[in-house]
Parts: structure tokens; sequence; C-alpha cells
């Protein structure tokens, strides 16, 4: 069969196709009644555009009938545009558009005239080439402004017109854009190529497809998303025809240079294409890192970001008395990235074997007590990566995970992909993920995602850790810290009752110290007895009741207690009443004596000096032993547990000083390396404590 034959043949078939896709597409438009203003219109344009592949069929598409009714296929396809404006109230608000719509009629008014005309006089070339030069150019502007239309339509209109309008613009586009590009290079070539005109009749039946797609009352939601394969198919053919291309034009622009540089260029590129074929193109390593970078680069990500982020900060955020465990929290944000129908989290226990501590909708989970081996949590921690089960049930192995992977998780159809939780180099979780709805395999985006959500996860979960740890501290550290004050004290009523058997030894016989020494001994039982009932009061401190005190009778008692051992003088004694804890206020002044006493030389003494300035009471410890750094002052004399002394306890000056707090006083401090320290007690007299609870900032200002 000669070539022309073929190619009629073929248009015949395919413009009649295109006629049974018309006038199907525009009964189904006639069949859905729609108030949309388009839809008689764009009824009337398929039916003609039917018409005009039948007479395409049977005289030829480059006959008078077929010319004739083409212009007036294309006012129909022109009223279709127009009436589009008129989805979202847009057919009102297009002045400077409607001329060029009347220019686009009047043409194609007039081109039928020009058809009439070439019939009539078609004998004489000249004039025959005239009117198919006339014909071609005004069709090619005809298109270009139909597509100026197409673009305004388009890029106008609103997001929510753009849904209803996405199908019916790309059915003009396609349509237009096929008449421009036909006959613009019918104007280029002045001839009609019989090639493409034989397929002139795909245009109306894809034109009847997308029409119909947009008739259907889902097209709003449709989208036209190819597969990541055919994605990469078409990316690998456009590739190879730029290539092709490319060595043309190289070649052609050489052999314009004359000799036979051009078909060296033909041979030099022949023999790239097939080197890199030879070498890289059997590499699957290759292969895969092209196709995840021109997915990754290229095309369209599967997740919309945003929308996961929110989504997964509202599930782990979730609060409330019915808001599920942060391990169940954390298990479905997780699985609600991948439409997982379920996930487990296991975490380290006490002895550091990790088990289950949260699911979601997976009941009956099947993780045993020791639910990952301590060899697949350090693989998991060194590697970070996320295993796909599906992959090592079939055998692969990749990293040598196959040989670590738990028993149960082979064994369980269901679970579908391993994601280490790791937070800063370290694992403090393992999730687990069920199968989703549709099965797919995991791609670079699905880890990328993972990774990095497991990670913001790790960082949730070591920070509950954490918080538990630090609450479960503060418990012990009060507990510890009550132990300690009550050791400090009984510590301090032992030195007391060393130094008295140390004194019996040489005054046993007198009468005198017998009777001190018996006070003393009631003294020290009442300091047990009230050490055992102020427990409470170092882990949750009440306020005390404040009564009159006698700092001077107070100072001297305490000095006395010292007779016959370290000398502790007083070398001011004026009149002061103040208000305070009495238990408590000789407590601290105990605490500050003892200290300086064992800071001191055995025959440095201490002195004990009261003063009053009429509105507070004072009262100093003064030493000139060792002294202290102003650096220790400042941060280490009043912090718990920190001591200068080898084997203090570090309590005794940040006991004295929440003492005399409690009491509405202050404790100060003066040191100095080699020199000595002065401790003073401040507390307010009687009678100005009334005046200074009222007014606190005298206090400090003093």
């Amino acid at each position: 069969m000669p070539a022309d034959a073929a190619w009629s043949l073929l248009g015949f078939a395919l413009n009649l196709a295109g006629a049974v896709a018309c006038a199907l597409v525009a009964a189904l438009l006639w069949r859905r009644a729609s108030p949309r203003s388009e839809r008689p219109a764009a009824i009337a344009a398929l039916l003609i555009t039917a018409v005009w592949c039948v007479t395409a069929a049977a005289w030829g598409a480059g006959s008078t009938a077929a010319e004739i009714i083409e212009s007036a296929r294309n006012l129909a396809w022109v009223v279709v545009l127009y009436r589009l404006f008129g989805n979202d109230g847009r057919d009102q608000m297009l002045a400077p558009i409607r001329p060029l719509v009347m220019v686009l009629c009047l043409v194609e008014c007039l081109l039928p005239l020009v058809t009439l005309l070439d019939a009539r006089f078609g004998a004489d070339k000249g004039l025959h080439a005239v009117a198919f030069s006339v014909t071609a150019s005004l069709r090619t502007l005809v298109a270009v402004g139909a597509l100026v239309l197409v673009h305004n339509l388009y890029a106008g209109a609103s997001p929510v017109a753009r849904q209803i309008l996405r199908w019916p613009a790309a059915a003009l586009t396609v349509f237009w854009t096929f008449q421009l590009n036909f006959y613009a290079a019918a104007w280029f070539t002045q001839s009609m190529p019989a090639e493409v005109s034989a397929l002139r009749g795909l245009v109306p039946a894809a034109v009847a497809s997308l029409l119909a797609v947009a008739a259907n009352a889902r097209a709003a939601d449709l989208k036209l998303v190819p597969s990541r394969a055919v994605a990469f198919q078409s990316l690998s053919l456009a590739l190879i025809g730029l290539y092709l291309a490319g060595m043309l034009l190289v070649s052609r622009w050489l052999s314009l240079l004359g000799g036979d540089l051009g078909r060296l260029t033909q041979v030099a590129f022949l023999f790239a294409a097939v080197t890199a074929a030879v070498f890289w193109l059997p590499s699957g390593k290759v292969r895969g890192w092209l196709r995840v970078n021109a997915f990754k680069h290229l095309f369209q990500h599967r997740y919309d970001y945003r929308a996961e982020w929110l989504r997964f900060t509202a599930t782990i955020g979730r609060a409330g008395p019915d808001a599920p465990a942060l391990p169940d929290r954390a298990a479905q944000a997780l699985a609600d990235i991948t439409d997982s129908t379920g996930a487990v989290l296991l975490l380290p226990a006490d002895d550091g074997a990790f088990t289950l501590a949260g699911s979601w909708q997976w009941p009956g989970a099947p993780a045993p007590g020791n639910a990952c081996d301590p060899e697949f949590a350090a693989f998991l921690e060194r590697g970070g990566m996320v295993i796909e089960l599906d992959d090592v049930r079939a055998g692969t192995d990749r990293f040598g995970e196959a040989a670590l992977v738990p028993g149960w998780l082979r064994d369980d159809p269901k679970a579908w992909a391993v994601i280490p939780l790791i937070h800063f180099d370290r694992l403090v979780g393992v999730a687990v993920l069920a199968r989703p709805p549709i099965a797919r395999r995991l791609d670079w985006e699905d880890f990328d995602l993972l990774k990095t959500v497991g990670s913001q996860l790790a960082s949730f979960l070591a920070e509950q850790a954490g918080h538990e740890a630090l609450v479960e501290a503060a418990r012990f550290d009060d507990f510890n810290r009550r132990i300690a004050f009550v050791m400090h004290d009984i510590k301090n009523l032992a030195s007391q009752m060393s130094l008295l058997a140390r004194n019996a030894e040489r005054h046993a016989d007198n009468p005198e110290f017998r009777k001190d020494m018996l006070v003393t001994l009631t003294k020290s039982a009442e300091k047990l007895n009230a050490l055992l009932a102020r427990l409470g009061r170092y882990g949750a401190p009440s306020p005390s009741a404040r009564l009159p005190i006698d700092l001077a009778a107070m100072a001297q008692r305490v000095a006395g207690r010292y007779a016959g051992g370290h000398p502790v003088q007083l070398t001011r004694c004026d009149p002061c009443i103040v208000l305070g804890d009495p238990d408590g206020l000789e407590q601290a002044l105990v605490h500050l004596v003892q200290n300086a006493v064992e800071a001191s030389a055995p025959a440095m003494p201490v002195y004990l000096d009261v003063s009053c300035d009429g509105l507070q009471g004072r009262i100093e410890i003064v030493d000139a032993g060792a002294g202290m750094t102003p650096r220790f002052v400042r941060e280490g004399l009043f912090k718990p547990f920190v001591s200068s002394k080898t084997g203090g306890f570090g309590i005794g000056a940040f006991e004295a000083r929440e003492l005399v707090r409690g009491m509405g006083g202050r404790l100060d401090v003066l040191s100095r390396e080699g020199l000595g320290t002065r401790f003073a007690i401040v507390l307010p007299l009687s009678a100005a404590a009334e005046f200074i609870a009222e007014h606190p900032r005298v206090n400090e200002v003093a």
C-alpha cells in the first residue's frame, strides 16, 4: 500500500473515532442537566466538531465543506471559552477581553469567504497560494488569541473555581495548542503535512475525553498524578530525546564548517552513549541514585509536610485526663504518617531491655517481655536506619540486619517497618509500624520523614524520661536533706556531750558543775525530741510562732555551753528583745558558734557581740580562723552539701540562714582569707516588729 493511501486510511479511522467520541460525550452532557452556563455551548461545539470529523473522513480535511465547518467549529469553541468565564461571575468584568473575543469571531467569520474565493478561483496557482497562506496565518493568530484567553481564564480564577476549570481548560489547551502548531507548520512549509493532518482526528477525541472527565461529579477532586515509575521513565525518555536533539544540533552546526567534523561528532556522541550504557546503566546503585534524585528534585512529594507536621504536633500535644499516655500518642503519631493500621512502641526498662511501653490499634501486640535483643538494639543505635520487614522476610540483607531482627517481628505478618528513635546518638526507643491498608514499598521520602519524626519523638521521650528522673531525684533529695539536717543536729549534740564528758572528769566533784550538767542533759534530751518533731519542717517549712527573745541572755547561755572548753567570749551585751523562734534561733546560733570554734585555733577565742540600733537586734559571731574566699562565700557557703571542712556536711550555714529567714531576719557574712569570719544575725526588735512587717523594705535597706 502506498504511503499516501496508508495515511489517508489512518486519517479516515481517526476522524471517524473522533466523531463518535464527540457525539457520545455530547449525549452524556445532554443527559446530565446542569445549571453551568457553558454546558449548552459545549454540547453544540462537540456536535459541530463531530460533523467536521465526519466531513473530513468523507471528503478530506482540505475540502471546501470541511474548511467551512472548521470555522464554525472554531467559533463554537471560542464561545465555550467565553462562557467558562461565567463560572465565577467574571464574564461581567471582562470588558478588556471582549474585544479580543469579537476579533477572533470576526476572523473566523471571514475565513469561509476566503475558502469560497479559493474554491471559485483556485485554478490560479498564485491565488491559491495566497488563499492558503492567509488561511494558515489567520488560524494561527486565532489559536494564539484563544490560548491567551485560556491562560487568563485559569490564572485569574479563584482557588475554588480552578478546581472546576481544571479539566475544561486542559481540553481547550490541547485543542488550541494543536491548532497553533499545525497551522504554524503549514504556513512555514506552505503545505498541509499529510502525516500530521491524518492525526487531526485524535484531537477531538482527546478534547471529548477531557470534557467527559469534567462532567464527572468528582471532577474537582480528580488530579492527574503519574506514578513514580511512569515519571522516572518519562524523565528517562526526555533525557534521551534531549541527548539526541543536542547531538543533531551540534553535528549540523559542525557540518556547516565543512569537512568531516559533523560525521566525527556523531561518532563521538555514539561512542560516549555506548560507553555510558555499558559501564553505568547496568549498575543498580547508579539507577537508584538517579531515581531518588529525580523524584526528590523534579516531582511532587508524596507528603504534605505542613499538614503532617501539624497533625503530628496535635497528636503529641494532646492533653487532658482522657488523653492517652505519651508512648501511646507517640505510636499513633508515627502510624498516622504512613497510614499504618497500628503501631507499637518499645522503650528501655530499668534493666536496659526494650519492652512494650505503648501501642495504638494493635490489640494483643505480640511483643514479648524482652522484645528487642541487645544486639539488635545496638545495631539500630549504630546505623539509625529504618528497616522494611518485607525485605528481611524476602531474604534481603543489606547491612546485616536479617540475622538480628527478632523472631516475633518476622513471624507477625502485620509488622511492616522498624523505626529507631535516636536522641544524641543514643537509642531511646523502637517503633514498629503495622502494614497500611494498601501495601506498598517504602521509598526515600518515607525513610527521610520517618527518620526525622523518629528523632523528634526520641527528644520528646527523652525529655519525659528526664522529667520523671528529676521528680524522683527531687523526692530522694528531700528525704536526704531531712536526714542530713538530722545528722548535723545530732553531730552538734554529740559535740556538746563530748565536751560535757571531758569537763566531768575534772569538775565531777563541783556541785555547781553537776547542776549545770543536769540542765545540759535535760536540754539535750529536749532537743532530740524536738528534732524528731521537726523532721517534717525541713521538707516543707512552715512559719513558726514568733515570741519575744532576750538576745543578750541567749548569747550568754550559748557561750556558757563552752565554759571549760574552747573560749567563747562576749564583747558587748546590750539589752535587746527581738521577735523569733527561740529554739530555731538558738539552733542557728549554735551552728554558727560551732563552725567558728572548729575554724579557730584551740586557744583563739570566738567572740559574740550583741547590739541594738533601735529597730533591729544584732548578734555577731567573730572568729580569727582561716577565713573563706569571696568565691566560696558567693557560690558555696549557703549551698547544701558543700563544705570547706574535711568531713563536714555543708548544711550548717544553709540551715542557719533558713532558720533566720523564717523568723523575718537575715544572716550576713564577711570573711577574709587568713583573717577570719564575721557572721551577723539581724532580727527585728519586738517593739518595731509590726512596723517592719508592714514595711519589709526597711529590713532590706537596714
